[in-house]
């Protein structure tokens, strides 16, 4: 089969097509045949073996996971003699970060646990769109931000992939819902249910009166002090994604600032979960959440789909189709 294979850590050139050997599924795996993949910024770091601390879980000197690709979507072509929910023929999607990645290929072997059923109402393209990014923005308002009915939201990266997933899941909790974006994508958060959308080429959103019950910071590279500024009373601020320095303010003072004030600040990082993956196929049935997709390359063109991916300006997803 071919796949895209990466032996060191580096530039999207170091990613190169292969034909590699087809997988066979064990007693609790299934093979499958995959239609589409996507991009996530898990992808990004697994390329780049940055932040180094992430090399402890990808290798330290070169990557652990010599086939990149978290989301898939496909269809089944065999079962190992242990699988009793899938059979050959089923339509799957599922997220592989927990169990050797791998995506980025024609075909690959999982256990069943990563995979559901793939929703009735979208295609492979908009379901190997879904899971990392669904989950991570699920998680992020559900888990760690206790989103309720009523309640303030604002989500600063609300254009790209999770952000874009993040509006819609915050809206189907009955939230009222600010999204932040530059100018060219203020009528795609339009249309997908925010209820306001703040443009920061013109407005600093850190800067206004408004304050929120929760912040889900999924890009920007505002100081923690600027968001906790404007967090309610008892508000909660969530980190999934943004600047470098972002990410080592929340990890390293946001526990003490959340010790000593009344707003918590806090960041995410996503697990492929199983039972998240069935609420997200339940919500894009019910027409709840629609995946939204930029671009669309093949599989010989991942490394300009990483090129393109790692400039951040992505509108939705960018998908990989075989």
């Amino acid at each position: 089969m071919k796949a895209i294979v990466s032996s060191k850590y580096g530039s999207p050139d170091v990613l190169e097509l292969k034909v590699v050997e087809k997988p066979e599924p064990l007693k609790n795996q299934v093979l499958v045949k995959i239609h589409a993949a996507s991009l996530n910024f898990g992808n990004l770091v697994l390329l780049r073996g940055e932040p180094f601390f992430a090399r402890f879980a990808f290798g330290l000197r070169r990557p652990k996971y010599s086939i990149p690709g978290g989301d898939i979507a496909g269809r089944i072509e065999a079962v190992g003699e242990d699988v009793k929910v899938f059979k050959p023929g089923d339509e799957v999607f599922g997220d592989l970060s927990s169990c050797g990645w791998g995506g980025f290929a024609e075909y690959v072997a999982v256990p069943d646990n990563a995979l559901a059923l793939k929703p009735k109402n979208i295609t492979f393209e908009e379901a190997a769109a879904v899971p990392m990014a669904g989950m991570t923005a699920l998680q992020g308002l559900r888990d760690k931000g206790k989103i309720q009915a009523g309640k303030k939201v604002l989500i600063n990266g609300a254009s790209g992939g999770v952000g874009t997933f993040a509006v819609q899941i915050a809206k189907a909790y009955d939230a009222e819902v600010t999204g932040v974006c530059s100018t060219r994508n203020v009528e795609i958060l339009q249309s997908i249910g925010a209820d306001h959308v703040i443009d920061y080429t013109k407005v600093n959103f850190t800067q206004k009166p408004n304050r929120y019950d929760l912040i889900l910071g999924v890009n920007g590279s505002h100081p923690i002090a600027a968001y906790q500024h404007v967090l309610k009373t008892n508000g909660i601020f969530v980190h999934v994604g943004g600047s470098e320095s972002q990410l080592y303010q929340t990890l390293l003072l946001g526990p003490f600032k959340s010790m000593i004030g009344n707003k918590k600040m806090s960041s995410l990082l996503q697990k492929a979960n199983h039972n998240d993956l069935h609420y997200l196929k339940e919500l894009i049935e019910a027409g709840k959440v629609k995946p939204i997709i930029d671009r669309s390359y093949t599989l010989s063109e991942v490394p300009e789909a990483f090129k393109y991916f790692e400039q951040g300006h992505a509108q939705g997803k960018v998908v990989i189709t075989m």
